[in-house]
């Protein structure tokens, strides 16, 4: 019977846990919504700052190759 009340206390401090996580997460959402919303009223374009941010993420040739492919299937359907 002990065993069990030990799984069930470990249990409660994983979701504790996950749950404290997930009202950070929530927090650090809304500050990158004001820090947004912040770059709008300033005049800057939020989809573009976004765009920016996903770029900086990715390694060089990975975007450069992602660029090159968009340009050719753009190029194919007379876009550019």
């Amino acid at each position: 019977m002990g065993g069990g009340r030990v799984a069930a206390d470990e249990l409660r401090l994983l979701i504790e846990r996950a749950e404290r996580l997930e009202e950070e997460k929530k927090g650090i959402s809304d500050d990158i919504k004001d820090v947004m919303a912040e770059a709008k009223a300033r005049g800057y374009d939020a989809k573009a700052i976004k765009k920016i941010m996903a770029i900086r993420k990715k390694k060089k040739e990975e975007y450069q190759e992602e660029e090159a492919i968009l340009e050719t299937y753009m190029h194919a359907l007379g876009m550019l």
